[in-house]
Formats: structure tokens, C-alpha cells, sequence
């Protein structure tokens, strides 16, 4: 190595106009997003898109400094660890979203709507601490070749692991839109003489499409960052710029403006206690979901199988209809609501 200019920290001349493009379409999306989040005052649902885009944003701006230097170490892992973390944190408006179609829908659901966001934040917390253990050690260049070695592991079982737990994700989403369909809620089965509820059905099929869609994304770039990991540095993926703007650029763009062409907020209520009656049209105010167990005991059996067995009721507060006050939708907004 004659000295620090001819040194690259890349497997590849990295290029310096997709990071601009980027960051300018992130920009445009995440500024989009927060002006939603005020239109829709919806900060509790979607405020991590804001979040997110800012991590791209700065992700993409550091990845363009160290396109121009390339042997600068601090750099190339600021713009790593930025692009890193923003994924996980779309997917955790994916979480809270369908967290809020569940309390929108309670007798379908099958997990409390509040353990959807504790279980899978759980999981990515646990995964983000594998992660950090393995890059401590890998970055680390005073360990021993066993102990990067461990590390090495480690990042690769994490990866794994997000697979595997947005896996689920959608898993109990289609599990979720499967009995809708049953149930007459969604198409195919919706009543083909009542207008209102196709009209409903088609509000709350947007919602479940932007999550399908955002899904998958995020899922194909769980496994592009899985397969990269488990090559190495001198795979394929890892000596090929072009993969990571497509999956970690191009795809996470898509995901951001769909989120802003369907935001969810215009389709679902503000508040969590008003859930949609059994008849698909119908939306009524009631007390809400509450489980009643402690906390700590939510988190380690979100899905209550021990009250299965123990065969602890449940309270149905849907199976009261007539005792809840019917809430009228304004024609200028769905999440705007007027009881009478």
C-alpha cells in the first residue's frame, strides 16, 4: 500500500451520484411524512417515519463523504451503522400499524393489539443486542481471530433472527386478514348490495396492503443483508455495489412514498376505543382493549396461552354492541369522528 489515497475501505470504486439521489428522495418523503403526522395527528402511529428517513437521509449523506474518501474508517462506519438502523425502524411502524387495525378489530385479532408492538420491539431489542455484541467484537482489532471469529457469528445469527421475526410479523397478519375474509369484513366476501361496507372493506384493505407491501420489502432486505453476511466481504454481494442500492436505495424509497400515498391514519380512527361492529359498517366507541395481567407477564405470553389452558374468560366488550355509542364519520376525513 503506497499510502492513504491508494487505500479503500471498499470492494469497489464506490459511486458518488446515487447517495445525492437518495438523500434528496428520502427527504422529500420523510418531509411528506411529517407534515402527515400533524395533518392526520398521527405521531403515535406513524411518528417513527419521520425517524427513519432522517436516518436514511444522514445514512446516505455520510455514504457520499466516504465515496470522496474511501480510507476514512469513522466515516464508512457512521454511513454502515445509519443505514443499518433505519430499516428496523420502518418496520416498527409496520408493528404499530397493524397493533391499531387490531383494536380497530378486536374480535378478529388473534394476539392483544399493545402485545404486537411489545413482542416485536422485544425481539429487535434482544436482536439489536446480538448485533452490537458481534460488531464490538469484529470491529474490535485487538481480539483474537476466535474472538472475531464469535463475532462474526453473532452478526450472522442477528441477521437470521430479523428474518425470522418479521417472518412472523407477516405471518400474523395473514392469519389476521384470513379471518376478515371469513368474516365478511374484506373482499371476496363482503356483500356485493352494500355499498357502505365495500367501502369500508376497501379503506381497511389500503391499510393492509401498504403493510403487505412494506413487508416484503423490508423482508427482501432482511435476506439481502443475511446473504451478504454469510458470503463475506469478497462474496458477490459484498464486492457488488449495485445490490445495495437496489435493496437498502431503491427499495426502502418505494416503501417510504407508499407509506405517504396510503397513509394508514386516513383510513383508520384517532382513537383505539372505536372499533368497527360485526356488520362491517357500523363503528362504535368502547372501552377499549385492556388486558388485565402484569406486564411482565404480557410480554412473555403476549398470545395468553396460559389462560387457554387455565380457560380464564376473556372480556368481549364487542359482544355488547348495544351498550356502546355509535360514532358517525365525518365526509371530509374517516379519522375525523362525531359521536351521537
Amino acid at each position: 500500500m503506497a499510502n492513504d489515497d491508494d487505500y479503500t475501505l471498499y470492494a469497489y470504486s464506490p459511486n458518488k451520484a446515487p447517495p445525492i439521489l437518495f438523500a434528496v428522495l428520502f427527504s422529500i418523503s420523510t418531509g411528506f411524512h411529517i407534515y402527515q403526522n400533524f395533518r392526520y395527528k398521527s405521531w403515535l402511529v406513524t411518528g417513527a417515519l419521520p425517524w427513519g428517513g432522517s436516518l436514511f437521509i444522514a445514512g446516505f449523506i455520510m455514504r457520499e463523504i466516504s465515496a470522496y474518501n474511501p480510507h476514512n474508517l469513522e466515516v464508512f462506519i457512521a454511513s454502515l451503522t445509519l443505514l443499518y438502523l433505519a430499516p428496523p425502524v420502518y418496520a416498527l411502524t409496520n408493528y404499530i400499524t397493524l397493533g391499531r387495525t387490531l383494536y380497530y378489530i378486536p374480535y378478529l385479532s388473534p394476539i392483544h393489539p399493545g402485545r404486537v408492538i411489545s413482542t416485536f420491539i422485544g425481539l429487535d431489542a434482544v436482536i439489536g443486542a446480538v448485533t452490537g455484541n458481534g460488531a464490538a467484537r469484529v470491529s474490535n482489532k485487538s481480539n483474537t481471530s476466535e474472538q472475531i471469529a464469535t463475532g462474526e457469528a453473532l452478526l450472522k445469527a442477528s441477521i437470521l433472527l430479523q428474518v425470522i421475526s418479521f417472518l412472523g410479523f407477516i405471518l400474523l397478519e395473514v392469519v389476521f386478514h384470513r379471518r376478515c375474509i371469513e368474516a365478511s369484513i374484506l373482499p371476496p366476501n363482503v356483500k356485493a348490495d352494500n355499498v357502505e361496507a365495500h367501502k369500508q372493506s376497501q379503506r381497511l384493505q389500503n391499510v393492509l396492503n401498504v403493510m403487505y407491501v412494506s413487508g416484503a420489502i423490508i423482508s427482501c432486505r432482511h435476506i439481502y443483508r443475511a446473504v451478504e453476511t454469510f458470503q463475506g466481504y469478497t462474496g458477490y454481494l459484498g464486492s457488488h455495489e449495485w445490490p445495495f442500492y437496489v435493496f437498502d436505495g431503491a427499495f426502502m424509497a418505494i416503501s417510504a412514498f407508499i407509506w405517504n400515498i396510503w397513509h394508514p391514519m386516513r383510513f383508520l380512527p384517532r382513537n383505539n376505543k372505536i372499533y368497527l361492529s360485526k356488520d362491517g359498517v357500523t363503528e362504535l366507541l368502547g372501552p377499549g382493549w385492556v388486558d388485565k395481567r402484569p406486564f411482565l407477564i404480557t410480554l412473555v405470553d403476549p398470545f395468553d396461552i396460559m389462560g387457554f389452558f387455565l380457560k380464564r374468560d376473556k372480556e368481549k366488550f364487542w359482544e355488547r354492541e348495544e351498550q356502546h355509542t355509535r360514532v358517525v364519520k365525518e365526509e371530509s376525513s374517516q379519522s375525523s369522528k362525531e359521536l351521537v
